[in-house]
C-alpha cells in the first residue's frame, strides 16, 4: 500500500498533470469505488463542469480540491491515477475515468478494486469519515515529540502496532515503519508506554527524518508502485532494513531479521534495536 511518501509523489504529479483542467464527463465501471455518494450517478453527474483548482494530501489520502467539491481518493493496494490522450487503449482494469474538456482523460486503474472515493462539499470532508479519524501530520509543526509521547499515553500495545495505527499520527506504514525505528534503535515490540523520553524524542526525529527523505526521492517503489507519470520512487534504494532479510546491517553487519509484528512482516537488526526484558 502506497504510504505518505508515495501519496505525496502522486499529488505533485497530479498538480503539474490536472490542475486547471474542467471535467466533462465521468465514467464509472466499477460502482464499488464510489462511497459517497452512495448513487454512482450522482457522483457522476456532480462532477460535471467542475475545475481542478488543486490536489491535497491528508495522510495516505488525496483531496482533489474542485469548484464547489473535495475529492477524496484512497489508493489502497494498487490503485494508480494516469493521464491519457481520448485515443490510447483502456487498460481492463481502469475503473474511473474523468474526461477533461480538452480531450484528454484522467484514468484511475486499480487490479485489486480496494481503492476508494468520496465527495464532499468544501470543508465537510475533515468532519466525516474517512479524514475525520485521523491523526495528526507528521510534517506539521504541530507534531512535536511531546504531542507523540501524549498520543501514545499508557497503551499496553507494541510500538509497531502504535505507529500503524492511523489516529496516531498519518502516513506511516509497515516500511517507514520498520524503516523509523531501526534507525531509531528501538525494537518494534517494545511496549509504546514503555518508551522512555530519550527514545520517543529519537523516535519523533526519524519519523519526520525517515519521511521527508524518502518524499524526496520520490518513495520507495516496491512490488508495484509508480507515480502517475509511470515513474519508479528511488527511496528503496537506502532502506535498511525493510526487504533486507539476512543481508548484513549496514551499522553492525548482523544478519536482518523477518517476522511477524502486529500482524506485519517485520524486519530488524537483532542488535541494534534489542528487545529489553
Amino acid at each position: 500500500m502506497p504510504e505518505l511518501p508515495e501519496v505525496e509523489t502522486v499529488r505533485r504529479t497530479l498538480i503539474h498533470l490536472v490542475k486547471g483542467k474542467t471535467i466533462d464527463e465521468v465514467k464509472v465501471t466499477w460502482p464499488n469505488i464510489i462511497k459517497r455518494p452512495v448513487e454512482v450517478e450522482q457522483f457522476c453527474d456532480a462532477l460535471k463542469g467542475q475545475t481542478i483548482q488543486d490536489v491535497h494530501r491528508r495522510g495516505k489520502f488525496l483531496k482533489i480540491i474542485l469548484d464547489n467539491y473535495v475529492l477524496v481518493s484512497h489508493l489502497r493496494m494498487e490503485g494508480k491515477y494516469a493521464l491519457a490522450e481520448k485515443d490510447e487503449p483502456i487498460d481492463k482494469h481502469t475503473h474511473v475515468i474523468f474526461l477533461f474538456k480538452d480531450g484528454t482523460q484522467l484514468r484511475y486503474k486499480d487490479v485489486r478494486k480496494f481503492g476508494t472515493m468520496h465527495l464532499f462539499q468544501p470543508g465537510e470532508e475533515e468532519l466525516s469519515p474517512p479524514l475525520s479519524t485521523l491523526g495528526p501530520e507528521p510534517f506539521e509543526e504541530l507534531f512535536t515529540a511531546e504531542v507523540l509521547k501524549n498520543r501514545i499515553g499508557r497503551t499496553s500495545r507494541k510500538i509497531k502496532a502504535v505507529l500503524l495505527d492511523q489516529q496516531v499520527v498519518v502516513g506511516l506504514g509497515n516500511i517507514y515503519v520498520d524503516e523509523a525505528l531501526f534507525r531509531a534503535r528501538i525494537h518494534p515490540e517494545r511496549v509504546a508506554s514503555q518508551l522512555t523520553d530519550e527514545e520517543l524524542d529519537r523516535l519523533h526525529k526519524e519519523i519526520v527524518a525517515t519521511l521527508q527523505e524518502a518524499v524526496e526521492k520520490g518513495g520507495s517503489t516496491i512490488r508495484s508502485y509508480v507515480n502517475t507519470q509511470g515513474e519508479m520512487g528511488m527511496f528503496q534504494l537506502q532502506l535498511y532494513v525493510y526487504g533486507k532479510k539476512d543481508e548484513p546491517c549496514v551499522v553492525c553487519g548482523t544478519p536482518i531479521k523477518k517476522y511477524v509484528v502486529a500482524g506485519r512482516g517485520t524486519h530488524i537488526c537483532p542488535s541494534c534495536q534489542k528487545l529489553e526484558e
